[in-house]
């Protein structure tokens, strides 16, 4: 959880733009990031995929005045509403962005292309129908930042009980390395223009709680080496990992739920 969905690059970035924020191509190249190409097939009154700059200006036009980020895994259809066709969808790549304003979800599709030693990235987000509700089990800002600050202390306890970072080479080199991806995104922009301070400050903690979930619940890591054990690890974790997906998605939807789409 550490690095960004790109649900939530689309969400935030498209967000800045309907708001006037940011131009189209500086939303596009923030949601396309380090993949080649992003398109969008599905979307109403285009007979095949088109580029994301146009995606964006036809779902303004259709009516969307929001983006709202879903990240379900099986048992928490975090953020969704429906219909199944759709929740199938977004459960098996356990992300989606749902459209305010209109019925209609994307789910991204990650596809390699290209010969070996030069492989890149291309996405097509599903534009599929959607059921308007409210989103499934979302927090809002001020309680998601509270759980996880309770959550931050249970994953450390966790991680101390097990022993994560006394466990070998192979542990320290994951705390090293998770560390060092800290430290390089400090200072980075973590949400798009017109998102609060606040809604900043919950998703990078709750990343560091997701990253620190990831690394206790990693085969191989920690003092818990039986199935036995390893199935108390996951137990005991799966409660924080839940609350970092929650804290997640409200700091993403913060901007939407602020202005009351």
């Amino acid at each position: 959880m550490l690095s960004e969905p790109r649900s939530g690059r689309l969400a935030a970035w498209g967000n800045a733009l309907l708001t006037g924020l940011v131009s189209p191509d500086d939303a596009v190249l923030a949601v396309v990031g380090g993949d080649a190409v992003h398109r969008v097939e599905g979307l109403p009154g285009e007979p095949a995929p088109v580029g994301l700059t146009l995606a964006l200006g036809r779902l303004r036009a259709l009516g969307v005045t929001g983006l709202r980020v879903a990240l379900p895994v099986p048992g928490h259809p975090l953020g969704l509403s429906g219909p199944p066709e759709f929740n199938a969808r977004a459960l098996e790549v356990e992300e989606a962005v749902v459209c305010e304003g209109a019925a209609l979800g994307l789910v991204p599709e990650v596809r390699e292309a290209g010969p070996e030693g030069d492989v890149h990235v291309e996405v097509v987000w599903h534009c599929l129908p959607v059921r308007e509700a409210p989103p499934a089990d979302v927090p809002s800002l001020g309680e998601a930042e509270r759980e996880l600050a309770e959550a931050l202390r249970e994953a450390t306890e966790v991680l101390t009980r097990l022993d994560v970072a006394g466990s070998g080479p192979v542990a320290e080199a994951a705390i090293d390395a998770y560390r060092a991806r800290a430290a390089a995104s400090r200072g980075l922009e973590v949400l798009a223009p017109g998102y609060p301070p606040r809604a900043v400050r919950v998703l990078e903690l709750a990343q560091r709680v997701g990253a620190l979930v990831a690394l206790a619940g990693g085969g191989g890591h920690g003092g818990a080496v039986s199935a036995s054990e390893m199935a108390a690890r996951a137990v005991a974790l799966r409660p924080v990992e839940r609350t970092a997906r929650r804290a997640q998605v409200a700091a993403y939807n913060s901007v939407v739920e602020a202005r009351g789409v």
